[in-house]
């Protein structure tokens, strides 16, 4: 039988209050209002006798009560003198945001189980524990202003809520002018639910444009001080809203499109193309109802460095469960024993069922310090768990993962390129003829490799790094060059570079190209920026390990021992500028296999569908002979599904001007992946001859190519 302590209860002074005795707790019976009392009646007086009074809120008012804000609607005069200046707004509705029920898992950041709301180190507020529906196929991130985009490093969100939803508009303007380019309608719900790999690299090259849009956008703004932007949040949003996205049902195994050995640069790209769904947990589950209890099996992990994970030898991982705060570093944080729940616990259910766990490897970008790289390393099964004591002094689930095999390189790869950095390639790798066929002329050693046969290398040539010219062509007019002695600066429209480029700093501070023009405008040699200005990308020479390789029916061809992220400079072609008249010759005499026409197909096409239908539009022509010298471009094969594309690109000094061809990524690039371009359709004056068979093994190929 309940125990009811009494509403006249009171604990004595300086005692403890027996918690387990509060078993029945009474509702306030009334609420008094308080007003001043009627004339005659004191103020003392009882409730009992007072006479209740209840006035609305927008009156009329008795004697001696007075409108209060925000019911007042001052008068003009009253508004001077109080402040208020504008007229009340209709109520804003507040978006909603989902609810943390636990906290975050391996690959998260840990946040604590006393918060009731998990905004994520992003700046989403994301619910961590999402559908467990095979057919997930919604997913809605509800985001108020700007600033829910952003990351707040310390104090509270300052600024003015008109710059904010100012700011709201320039963004959604500039996505829905990009949505409209491409045909969302035609990716219809089948594309949606299950993808190919088509509908995966369309849905990456969405985003990765739309990112790039709303950079130049934030770019131009003035910084809000303790606030970090974040394009790639935002951008994944607006396509999550939109349903630009594919593989939405989750599944166990494999997710059509997607390749062992794919990179991504985004936690947000996982979730658009369905291998991870949430943003910020390491263990992504799902539940099904044909199991008894309706178990949760795990379908994919993502081990970051966040958890005391051990990549043990390449194909087994030791994986650490999530909860607990043992990631977290503030102090105020409770550390705790994690429990055996959520995804724990569908990491146990899977070990008992033996269901394949896809695995994605965060490991460190060099490019950017702050950064990952996700390495989608293929299918593994749970084969072990249990509990030790972490670092932390709290107990910690354990699970070992062992590579399914079979399956293509991926990590392993990883790991033996770390190996090849770390000492002598010509001693620790087999068929390396030459560790940098540079002879240093690059800023990184360029290897010469073949594991294929007994050729001991390419015909011989001289190397150098840039394109020379006989003369440069002349300017109608002069040009004007930067002062810009600190490096030209996005939202500077005082720069002449910048205004060459229509308003517009092309390059991101990590070198990626944003815009995609007929014509990127360089900074020229009578500037005065320095040779690290973010508008000399491409004369600043390799960033990227390249290597020259044998190829097993194409020749010698051209791959990275990096990861590529897409819009990143590869390098550009080098050789002697000649006349178009001197080319056809040497191509009728058959001398010259390696003449570069600067007038035919892009490979732009690929980059922005429907935006590059036409010629680049260059200011002069060019044609560039490497037979005799030149660099690591004119190894790179022909391609009919390229991964690179080439960029006209103007440098202008006084009235001269040089025009330079740069090489980009269309999308991210494995490393070891072979670099190849579309090397176009038939130019003018070339001989039938020069037609050859293609041999790129690509799904759209059109089974020939020109020289």
């Amino acid at each position: 039988m309940e125990q009811d302590l009494g509403s006249n209860y009171i604990p004595t002074s300086g005692g403890s209050v027996d918690k387990s005795r509060v078993l029945n707790v009474r509702p306030l019976r009334c609420l008094v209002p308080i007003f001043p009392s009627p004339p005659g009646m004191s103020s003392f007086s009882s409730p009992q006798t007072a006479p209740f009074m209840c006035v609305p809120p927008t009156g009329p008012f008795p004697p001696g009560v007075a409108p209060f804000y925000p019911f007042l609607v001052p008068t003009e005069s009253q508004a001077v003198h109080s402040g208020f200046n504008n007229t009340i707004p209709s109520p804003v509705p507040i978006n909603s945001f989902r609810t943390p029920t636990s906290a975050a898992a391996n690959g998260g950041t840990g946040l604590s189980r006393k918060s009731s709301k998990n905004r994520t180190a992003e700046g989403a507020v994301m619910d961590e524990d999402y559908s467990d529906s095979p057919n997930q196929s919604e997913f809605s991130m509800h985001v108020a202003d700007d600033h829910e985009y952003t990351t707040r490093k310390s104090g509270k969100q300052k600024g003015n809520s008109q710059k904010m939803t100012r700011n709201d508009v320039d963004i959604d303007s500039v996505a829905n002018s990009f949505l409209a380019s491409f045909n969302l309608k035609g990716f219809d719900k089948y594309r949606q639910v299950d993808g190919d790999r088509e509908s995966v690299r369309y849905i990456l090259m969405m985003y990765d444009l739309l990112r790039k849009k709303i950079t130049q956008v934030e770019d131009g703004k003035e910084a809000t001080p303790g606030v970090t932007r974040r394009p790639d949040l935002r951008a994944g949003t607006i396509l999550m809203n939109k349903g630009a996205r594919t593989n939405v049902n989750k599944r166990i195994g494999p997710v059509p499109g997607i390749e062992v050995g794919d990179i991504f640069f985004f936690r947000m790209e996982l979730c658009l193309v369905g291998l991870h769904a949430p943003i910020m947990a390491g263990i992504d589950f799902m539940s099904f109802k044909d199991i008894q209890g309706g178990e949760r099996l795990a379908v994919s992990v993502i081990s970051s460095g966040g958890y005391d994970d051990n990549a043990g030898d390449g194909d087994i991982l030791i994986y650490s469960g999530q909860g607990g705060n043992i990631s977290r570093k503030d102090k105020d944080i409770e550390i705790m024993d994690q429990k055996l729940e959520r995804g724990n616990l569908a990491l146990e259910k899977s070990l008992h069922r033996a269901n394949e766990v896809r695995v994605i490897r965060g490991v460190k970008d060099a490019v950017n310090p702050t950064g990952k790289v996700y390495l989608y390393d293929g299918l593994y099964t749970v084969q072990q768990s249990w509990v030790e004591k972490g670092k932390s002094g709290v107990n910690v689930f354990k699970y070992k993962l062992v590579r399914v095999p079979g399956q293509p390189e991926a990590f392993t790869m990883w790991k033996s390129i770390q190996q090849w950095r770390e000492v002598d390639t010509a001693t620790s790798r087999t068929g390396v003829i030459l560790p940098d066929l540079t002879s240093g002329a690059e800023n990184l050693p360029v290897s010469l490799v073949n594991d294929v046969d007994d050729e001991k290398g390419p015909a011989y040539f001289t190397y150098f790094a840039s394109l020379k010219y006989q003369k440069p062509f002349n300017l109608p007019k002069p040009s004007l060059s930067c002062s810009c002695r600190g490096g030209c600066q996005p939202g500077d429209l005082n720069c002449p570079c910048i205004q060459k480029n229509a308003g517009v700093l092309p390059y991101t501070a990590l070198g990626v190209l944003l815009i995609y023009n007929y014509l990127i405008n360089e900074c020229g040699p009578s500037c005065l920026c320095p040779p690290n200005c973010r508008n000399r990308i491409s004369q600043a020479g390799l960033k990227i390990h390249l290597e020259v390789f044998k190829t097993k029916d194409k020749g010698w061809g051209l791959r990275s021992w990096d990861p590529i992220r897409a819009g990143a400079f590869i390098c550009e072609y080098a050789g002697e500028v000649i006349d178009v008249s001197t080319a056809q010759e040497l191509e009728r005499e058959k001398e010259d296999n390696y003449i570069f026409y600067a007038t035919g197909t892009n490979g732009s096409s690929e980059v922005m569908p429907g935006n590059f239908n036409e010629t680049p539009r260059i200011p002069f022509p060019i044609v560039i002979s490497a037979k005799n010298g030149g660099n690591v471009a004119r190894f790179m094969n022909h391609g009919c599904s390229p991964n690179i594309y080439w960029q006209p690109v103007l440098r202008e000094s006084d009235n001269e001007s040089y025009l330079h061809i740069a090489f980009f990524a269309i999308g991210h690039i494995p490393p070891m992946k072979e670099l190849t371009y579309d090397y176009g359709t038939a130019q003018s004056g070339k001989v039938e001859e020069r037609r050859k068979k293609c041999l790129c093994g690509s799904l759209n190929c059109r089974g020939h190519f020109y020289e």
